[in-house]
């Protein structure tokens, strides 16, 4: 049996990816990839709780959840309109991540990014972790796993607050639907402020 040669790998260092480095191709398959291991893991953890994807994503009766969702994700665009007048751009500054992300999708392919997203990131935090760790650890999780933000505490604990509002939020309505629309929203809508943004500036 060939035994592993593992002085080729001594010299293997992880380095910081430069955005500007990346086409908008590779960035946006490296999204879905990350997404459909987020949903694998996902499913693993439910499976381990006895639990199966299905069993958290029956739709609610009523328009409570939903309004729900729609009022947290308008406090959040809200305050993070305030936010950017009053604090400097490189402390909200994610790299260009996101900028190079959604500049250049139409908004039907926003949408669609920001519904995977949601989806596939409520099942694994809101609906199997916070299972087990509850809002406030699994809030933690949430934000140290959004590393692009982690250099700028400002940034750190609004990840931390809007992951803990929707496990909040979940847990008052009892349905997974509510924190997965109010992803949606958020996302769809910050998306598609960029988008044409970067349009008009251009």
């Amino acid at each position: 049996m060939k035994k592993l040669d593992f002085k080729k790998w001594k010299n293997l260092r992880l380095q910081k990816v430069d955005p500007s480095k990346l086409d908008e191709r590779t960035l946006l398959l490296n999204v879905y990839i990350t997404q459909a291991l987020t949903l694998l893991l996902a499913a693993i953890l439910l499976w381990t709780q006895g639990r199966y994807v299905w069993d958290l994503l029956p739709l609610p009766s009523g328009l409570a959840p939903w309004l729900w969702g729609a009022g947290f994700a308008a406090a959040v665009i809200a305050a993070d309109g305030a936010l950017s007048r009053f604090v400097p751009g490189e402390v909200t500054d994610d790299g260009g991540i996101n900028d190079m992300l959604f500049r250049g999708l139409p908004l039907w392919h926003i949408a669609v990014l920001s519904f995977v997203v949601a989806v596939c990131e409520e099942l694994l935090f809101r609906g199997a972790v916070q299972h087990w760790l509850g809002p406030y650890w699994t809030s933690i999780l949430f934000a140290a796993v959004h590393v692009r933000y982690l250099k700028h505490w400002l940034m750190t604990g609004i990840v931390f607050s809007i992951s803990y509002g929707l496990g909040y939020i979940a847990i008052r309505t009892g349905t997974l639907w509510t924190p997965i629309f109010a992803h949606f929203i958020i996302d769809f809508v910050m998306g598609a402020i960029i988008r044409y943004r970067r349009n008009e500036e251009s």
